[in-house]
């Protein structure tokens, strides 16, 4: 084994797997294998580059999100987990409607979705191809744009009328590494009856896992202390009914109505083998584990806008959700007979709900300038509860508590609550034909109270400035300065206990009652070069974030308690990325239909630990990753394939808590696809996940007692996986 120093101690590593290199053999067959057709001419300027449906209509696309992932740069930008929070990325998670959020931002004819959950990436599988009319990439800024603070824009406009309805729909089979099969579907419908437009899907999403993960751990002097064998089946499949209405009362007035509902239910069972090896003769503890899950999730969201003569426009928009959720994990010990005994009852349960809306009047200025000014309110409720009950010899068993005996947890049972107000001023300035700039005053105020087991109640206000500058130095080269203020959005489960699934040594994780919204500068250098003839896009972006009031793991340990952490916030940290985008036509090459995609970053990060008064990087920050990808559309043939390939940089994925260090590695993943246009159009798609069989590893440094003791307890090793996942897809329309 080889050797790392962790606070002068030697710590054992294992040594990593290699990758075999026979997936690039095969990968540089394929691509020259094939023809591939010259990629239309695209229409548009520098700002504004115009993609009509007659570019795709080669590929024979289904959805508009299957138009979509043809543009250069565009692959993941119909992903519709994309807004949720990236693991290692410290600063995501703006808040208020009029943030942006940055990276690409999606509409449809020139309008954002009024919704979280059911936002405008989500519709793009939904909205039938033959509705598309022409995408747009807008890389300017703009007072007529209804989103805020993306680098592109992107545009999909639909026919203004079409002939008739339409129906599309996907039928799914997942084949999992166990040999569970799972079925899933979509179908949704839409069209055009005069000034009304609708769409109204129905989705079946299987999300079945079935992980094994083994660990063992040493103590020290390299004495083995115990070996673990975990089976973990998670049956879930996630149904989802939405509509996305649309109605034109005159060519100046508007409105659209959007509402989904949701149920994923997740039942989990556990079986767990934990082998002794300390003494003479090994002993076996055999667990059982059932957690039943139940979450459902309902949204209505809605907009109008009216625009007068003059060119001014008003908007008003609202959202409102609510998300419930509840689980109960048993633990039982298995004797050797079959036998079970209960030993664990943890039941969380937790309803979070949101109301926004949000005002705005638009107008011009003068020329070349507009000004928007509005307000938000936005209002967000969180009612969690939580029972924890044990075997003991001491106390009184209550069914209520699984017929255990329950133990008081700090925090368990509390309501918070957040009020926020945010009045703001945009401003938008075309100051040439290659300059732009966008300058943002917002105020924020808002109340965080909360009641229950603690009691507290604090205001907070920001002042949160942004200047957007963009310079384009011919119609393919573009510079982007941006500076802004962010004020992130605060978790509410934070403030709460709540169960912790990953450390079988720890049933709960504390709330922290004193949490403040953390904010940070953000400094950002930005160019994007658009190759000419549709070659593709390289950018580079280098930024440099100034976090104040940093959100990391504190030490909330009790007078007289046992030792416990929370998020917290520490001082002053800082951040900085510096990263290099492609995504290429290898038209050059002869193969004008191949798409190759590469992502490479660098980061570091420091921050004092409130553990250790060290200065190490942030919680879950990565060192770096490097992607690469390609796609080879073979029209000829009506198919198309691709491998992708994620790789994080190993050794900076860290976690540091008040007794333990943990540590995140794995081989490189990869995913490939193959799609085929088959008779009547119907298309049928093979996704394969977890192509090279990879398990991701965790090993985990213990300590007695506080970590700055240094006094060191275990060493834990753990790596799993859930193997291959194969998917079959036919879609079809109609």
């Amino acid at each position: 084994m080889t050797q790392t120093k962790h606070n002068n101690r030697h710590v054992s590593v294992k040594p990593r797997r290699k990758l075999k290199p026979a997936l690039s053999v095969v990968i540089a067959a394929l691509l020259l294998t094939g023809t591939s057709i010259q990629a239309q001419e695209l229409e548009g300027d520098g700002t504004t580059v115009r993609y009509p449906a007659s570019y795709f209509a080669e590929y024979s696309p289904v959805n508009a999100q299957d138009m979509l992932v043809r543009i250069p740069g565009m692959e993941s930008a119909g992903d519709s987990s994309g807004g949720s929070q990236q693991r290692g990325n410290a600063s995501r998670g703006g808040r208020g409607l009029g943030s942006g959020g940055g990276g690409t931002q999606i509409m449809i004819n020139g309008k954002r979705t009024a919704g979280k959950d059911n936002d405008t990436k989500s519709q793009l599988a939904r909205i039938n191809s033959d509705q598309v009319n022409y995408i747009e990439l807008i890389r300017g800024t703009s007072g007529d744009l209804d989103v805020r603070g993306g680098t592109q824009v992107v545009n999909i406009v639909l026919y203004e009328q079409l002939s008739n309805t339409s129906i599309s729909y996907d039928l799914t089979t997942s084949h999992y590494d166990d040999g569970a099969t799972k079925p899933g579907g979509l179908i949704s419908y839409g069209g055009q009856a005069d000034a009304l437009s609708f769409l109204f899907s129905a989705v079946a999403e299987p999300k079945y896992d079935h992980r094994v993960s083994r660990e063992h751990s040493i103590l020290p002097g390299y004495v083995p202390n115990d070996r673990i064998q975990e089976e973990r089946v998670r049956k879930q499949t996630a149904y989802t009914l939405s509509t996305n209405l649309g109605y034109d009362f005159s060519a100046q007035s508007s409105a659209r109505l959007n509402a989904l509902y949701a149920e994923s239910d997740d039942p989990t069972t556990v079986e767990r083998r934990t082998t002794d090896v300390t003494g003479a003769v090994p002993v076996t503890l055999n667990e059982y584990e059932d957690i039943p899950g139940q979450r459902s999730n309902w949204e209505i969201g809605g907009d109008y806008e009216y625009r007068f003569d003059g060119g001014s426009r008003f908007k008003t928009l609202f959202i409102t959700n609510e998300t419930d959720t509840g689980s109960v994990r048993e633990r039982y010990k298995v004797a050797a007979d079959g036998s079970q005994a209960k030993n664990l009852y943890l039941n969380s349960s937790s309803i979070l709900q949101e109301r926004i809306v949000r005002g705005s009047y638009t107008m011009d200025v003068f020329s070349g300038q507009n000004l928007e000014f509005g307000a938000e309110r936005a209002q967000t409720i969180l009612d969690s509860k939580l029972r924890l009950g044990v075997a003991s010899s001491t106390g009184i068993a209550s069914p209520d508590w699984g017929g255990l005996v329950p133990v008081k947890v700090a925090n368990a049972n509390t309501k918070v609550e957040e009020l926020r107000y945010e009045p703001f001023l945009i401003h938008n300035w075309r100051i040439n034909p290659r300059m732009s700039l966008e300058t943002s005053l917002v105020y924020e105020t808002s109340e965080i109270s909360q009641s229950g087991d603690a009691t507290n109640s604090r205001n907070f206000s920001f002042f949160k400035p942004k200047l957007d500058y963009r310079f384009d130095i011919n119609p393919q080269l573009q510079l982007r300065f941006l500076v802004e203020k962010v004020v992130r959005q605060l978790s509410f489960t934070d403030f709460v206990a709540a169960t912790d699934n990953d450390d079988n040594d720890s049933n709960t994780m504390a709330g922290n009652s004193n949490l403040r919204p953390d904010y940070w500068w953000n400094y950002n250098l930005t160019a994007e070069y658009r190759l000419p003839n549709d070659l593709g896009v390289v950018s580079a972006n280098a930024y440099h974030h100034r976090h104040v009031d940093l959100l990391q793991r504190v030490d909330v340990t009790r007078p007289g308690g046992p030792l416990e952490s929370a998020p917290g916030n520490l001082g002053k940290a800082d951040m900085v990325v510096f990263e290099v985008k492609g995504s290429v036509r290898l038209t050059p090459l002869g193969m004008p239909n191949v798409l190759v995609t590469s992502l490479a970053s660098a980061r570091d990060s420091w921050v004092k630990d409130p553990f250790t008064n060290e200065v190490h990087r942030f919680n879950n920050y990565t060192r770096g990753q490097l992607q690469l990808g390609f796609r080879h559309d073979v029209p000829q043939w009506r198919l198309n394939y691709g491998i992708n390939m994620k790789n994080d940089i190993d050794g900076g994925t860290k976690r540091w808590d008040i007794y333990d260090i943990e540590s995140d590695y794995a081989d490189p993943a990869y995913t490939a696809f193959l799609e085929v246009i088959a008779f009547n159009n119907l298309t049928f798609r093979l996704d394969i996940d977890n192509l090279t069989n990879m398990d991701t590893c965790r090993d985990r440094i213990r300590y007695v007692g506080h970590i700055a003791s240094n006094i060191l307890e275990e060493v834990e090793y753990n790596c799993g996986g859930s193997g291959r996942t194969f998917a079959l897809k036919v879609s079809g329309r109609f």
